[in-house]
């Protein structure tokens, strides 16, 4: 992609935050319904999360009409061209309905099936982390800082993060994500989005998750890339479709995490 598509799309991403927040905000923190997708856990989603797509939707498809466009509310929309957006209009949900700002609305652009462009919008707390080919940002309010990934070679001195323990396999890979926890200085859980972002921001030094669909990696992948990092699912390959994902600062530790898990998975 050229300079000037991506500063043009870059632009159009932020529009879509702002689009986003206008539609989110109102909900957050006040009354509202609250319904259960299913499964073998609580899903909630709510008219924020379907409101959001529809409006980031249309917003893409008046522009470029012949883009695709994949949500998780609403599907896949095949395009005719070579880009997609991936969104994620809430990407926390549990949080959101909680009242904990660490939700954030997701969006990626892909070319040829590669995202090329990544953002994450939190409109409560007024942040903004965007990112792809050799630059990313975090916007707040007039501030911009540019950002970088942290040079942590050591595994014992890492941070790592992960959304919530229920969201590994009891017998494969939760056994992989404890013995990888027991290897660093840090591990927590919590904050969804956010940990991906400030992994890029020089926060910490991992991420890793299991169960994850498109629209929750595809928009971190750009950024975090951008900012000196690397994504990866648990076997070192590209991510293709969610699952299982490795994120860290830079390749040195994503080789050590990377070995670490494989101790007690297959990987896969």
């Amino acid at each position: 992609m050229d300079s000037s598509r991506s500063e043009e799309f870059s632009r159009f991403l932020l529009e879509l935050a702002d689009l986003a927040g206008r539609v989110v905000l109102p909900y957050f923190r006040h009354e509202m319904v609250v319904g259960d997708k299913g499964g073998q856990r609580f899903d909630p989603v709510t008219e924020a999360d379907r409101g959001a797509e529809r409006a980031l939707r249309e917003a893409i498809l008046a522009r470029y009409p012949d883009h695709g466009v994949l949500g998780e509310e609403d599907g896949d929309t095949p395009g005719a061209g070579r880009y997609r957006w991936v969104i994620d209009p809430i990407d926390g949900t549990r949080a959101f309905v909680c009242g904990v700002p660490t939700w954030g609305t997701l969006i990626a652009l892909c070319e040829h099936d590669r995202p090329v462009l990544g953002m994450m919008s939190q409109p409560f707390v007024g942040e903004v982390f965007i990112g792809g080919g050799n630059e990313a940002w975090q916007l707040r309010g007039d501030e911009r800082r540019r950002l970088r990934t942290r040079d942590t070679s050591d595994l014992a001195a890492s941070y790592l993060f992960a959304t919530a323990p229920e969201m590994f396999a009891a017998d494969t890979e939760w056994p992989a994500f404890q013995h990888l926890s027991r290897q660093v200085r840090l591990a927590r859980f919590g904050i969804d989005c956010y940990a991906y972002c400030l992994l890029a921001a020089g926060h910490l030094d991992l991420v890793v998750e299991a169960g994850l669909g498109y629209y929750d990696i595809a928009p971190m992948m750009p950024l975090i890339e951008a900012a000196g990092g690397i994504v990866t699912d648990w076997t070192g390959a590209p991510v293709r479709g969610g699952g299982r994902v490795i994120a860290a600062a830079n390749a040195t530790l994503h080789g050590l995490a990377l070995a670490e898990l494989q101790k007690t998975t297959d990987g896969r």
